[in-house]
């Protein structure tokens, strides 16, 4: 079933392999996605659907250097290239909307305010423009300033929309703003935002209503990572966070969203089944971060029926045609973990698509 087709909001899949939102960092200090990135995302049209890398939809909310923005004319002109030349493909491609929140520097992020739920830093250290700076204390978000926060990623939707894009993705997961939202480590607050599970769970319930109200249900998905503690955006009491995902995937549901994408090491486990009952519409799962996701694996989740859909990385980096070679079990190119971050076309546009010998 990995290789057949699927209907996600009002797209009709090939398969139901989708391209994970990777960090790659190749779009320069202006935020544009250039022709290295445009060529990146049309050799990978075969696969099911594209979630495009983590784009800030505001100069605050950007997280690295090198990062993709949907701010400026210019960058939703880069994107618009991209989308084109996806589309000529007959490829589909959502774009993952990410605001960092307090995972950035000033440095990096163009001297704006780092942002969060809370004053409370990450510990460690971040790549800015000016070298590895220690993460910052950032300004905990006062409830006034919410609504322009919400408006931020409103605003990057229409962007990506208006760029060509299928839909959006709304990062949720991986330390990122509305992560520390959830997360009781990152969160807090005393007032309506934070403490209870249903508290720390509204901001991302009102941010996805309301790109919902301006985009359309069936052009917005949204990423969650449930208890993968990194960014210091940490769940280590499992009740709590059952709680707290089980009430925003029961909130999510009515909306009748394009999807809901978990990352988790458990795909069979109480808390991500839960999830999936509770959301009731199509689930996408992706199990590989420190273990890279295999083609059998790939394969029983949705023979199993845990998932609708599943989200691979480093395969997709690897192989262009991964849908290919996992449908004919073809030899796969091993990606190569060194040029994941660096500049230019080595490890991002010249993995080879597979020839017979």
């Amino acid at each position: 079933m990995l290789f057949s087709p699927m209907t996600l909001g009002d797209l009709e899949l090939p398969n139901r392999l989708v391209m994970a939102p990777l960090t790659r960092c190749r779009s320069g200090e202006d935020g544009v996605p250039g022709a290295i990135v445009v060529e990146h995302y049309r050799q990978r049209a075969t696969l099911g659907l594209i979630v495009s890398e983590g784009t800030y939809p505001s100069h605050v909310g950007q997280g690295f250097p090198g990062q993709p923005g949907l701010v400026t004319d210019e960058q939703i002109q880069g994107w618009a290239k991209v989308t084109e030349a996806v589309h000529s493909e007959g490829g589909r491609i959502f774009a993952q909307v990410m605001h960092a929140g307090r995972v950035t520097h000033e440095d990096t992020n163009g001297g704006h305010n780092v942002v969060g739920p809370s004053a409370i830093a990450i510990e460690g250290m971040t790549r800015t423009y000016k070298g590895k700076q220690p993460y910052p204390v950032p300004h905990g978000l006062t409830r006034d300033e919410l609504p322009g926060v919400i408006q931020e990623f409103v605003q990057g939707s229409l962007n990506a929309i208006k760029a060509g894009f299928d839909g959006v993705e709304l990062h949720a997961a991986n330390g990122y703003l509305l992560h520390e939202f959830l997360s009781p480590a990152a969160n807090q607050r005393d007032d309506e935002y934070g403490g209870s599970p249903a508290n720390r769970a509204r901001f991302v319930i009102e941010v996805t209503e309301a790109v919902v109200a301006a985009i359309g249900a069936e052009r917005v998905g949204i990423r969650i990572s449930p208890e993968h503690n990194v960014q210091g955006a940490t769940e280590l009491d499992h009740e709590d966070s059952r709680q707290t995902y089980a009430l925003l995937a029961e909130a999510l549901s009515p909306l009748s969203l394009a999807y809901l994408s978990v990352l988790h090491r458990e795909p069979a486990g109480e808390l991500v089944q839960e999830l999936r009952r509770r959301f009731n519409g199509t689930f996408l799962l992706n199990t590989g971060f420190s273990v890279m996701t295999t083609r059998d694996e790939a394969i029983s989740l949705v023979a199993d029926g845990l998932a609708d859909a599943v989200v691979v990385g480093r395969p997709a980096i690897a192989n262009p045609d991964l849908a290919r070679r996992w449908k004919e079990d073809l030899p796969v190119n091993e990606p190569n973990q060194a040029t994941f971050y660096s500049a230019g076309a080595e490890g991002y546009t010249d993995y080879p698509v597979y020839q017979p010998a």
